[in-house]
């Protein structure tokens, strides 16, 4: 079910819930314009389609003691798919790695990087990353402050857009 095909209300049903997604299926009926019941089957449809992966807390890491964010830029000797596919499953086993991405250009992936204090980011960096199989550069970038960190897609923009197709 692409994008094209969700109608208002179960566009409105994701923003709604990427805002807050604690609320309680009445209340976000509510602000949909519809009736409790059949906004649980589209939230379940929604769910089920793929639309919505899951419901996670929004946690502060520097309270919780993760005081230092890198991001990572790796480069490796080989981007067969099979290798490319290794390194990914073992970016998933390293706790350390909260994001993995796969790029074009000079860099093949980038890694966001958290740790409670520079020491454990660098056993990380020198025990780990720099002695994983095909790893052949990686150049780390430390984060002095965050102005903007916004999850999820600006359904405003798919709004309009959708809006000027119509």
């Amino acid at each position: 079910m692409p994008s094209s095909r969700l109608d208002p209300i179960d566009r409105k049903i994701l923003a709604e819930l990427q805002a807050d997604g604690r609320m309680t299926n009445v209340e976000l009926a509510k602000r949909v314009g519809i009736s409790a019941p059949p906004c649980l089957r589209r939230v379940r449809t929604l769910e089920e389609a793929g639309y919505i992966k899951g419901y996670h807390a929004e946690v502060d890491s520097r309270e919780l003691g993760f005081e230092v964010q890198v991001y990572a830029m790796v480069g490796l000797q080989s981007q067969a798919e099979s290798d490319l596919s290794e390194f990914e499953t073992r970016c998933r086993d390293w706790p350390l790695v909260r994001e993995c991405n796969m790029l074009n250009g000079e860099v093949d992936f980038i890694l966001k990087c958290v740790a409670p204090d520079l020491s454990t980011f660098q056993a990380f960096l020198t025990g780990d990353l720099l002695k994983a199989p095909n790893v052949a550069s990686v150049k780390t970038s430390l984060v002095i402050r965050s102005a903007k960190d916004e999850p999820g897609v600006p359904f405003e923009v798919l709004e309009e857009r959708l809006s000027r197709m119509a």
